[in-house]
């Protein structure tokens, strides 16, 4: 198993509200594909909006990496909506 970190951006200055953690893991397993392989999901928050751990069953980390850049982009538009952008690092 593999674990990518992701992070996303708060687009605005608000804090983060308790309710947006189990949203956004919620908005990641409805985008996610069989293919994909993720075992597992948990956001955090963070200074600079939320961590993303992306717990993904794969043979190597350039796999690992690939699939879920594809999930990300995936969700990136319900993300989005929820004042989030996704954060290239």
């Amino acid at each position: 198993m593999r674990v990518i970190l992701g992070h996303l951006a708060r687009t605005s200055a608000d804090p983060v509200p308790a309710t947006v953690v189990p949203l956004i893991q919620d908005l990641l397993w409805a985008h996610a594909r069989p293919s994909d392989v993720l075992e597992h999901v948990r956001v955090r928050p963070a200074a600079h909006g939320l961590d993303v751990y992306l717990f993904v069953s794969s043979p190597s980390e350039a796999s690992a990496m690939a699939r879920m850049r594809e999930l990300l982009c995936r969700a990136e538009q319900p993300i989005a909506r929820h004042g989030f952008s996704i954060c290239p690092r």
